[in-house]
């Protein structure tokens, strides 16, 4: 299980690499915008992707 988790926080880190290494500015913005978002919003979007993530690997397995 450990080796699992492992590769799937290596997998992580690498498609979290792939925006600012294609486009730093266009991220570099982003980044600006979300410090403006508020934390209730960010909270919801953080929710939400959890959620996501957990259906789909809920399908696929």
């Amino acid at each position: 299980m450990w080796e699992e988790l492992g590769k799937a926080f290596c997998l992580m880190l690498v498609l979290e690499g792939i925006l600012p290494f294609l486009y730093p500015q266009r991220w570099r913005r982003m980044v600006a915008t979300l410090a403006q978002v508020s934390d209730q919003q960010l909270r919801l979007v953080g929710l939400l992707s959890m959620l996501a993530g957990a259906g789909l690997l809920y399908l696929i397995h």
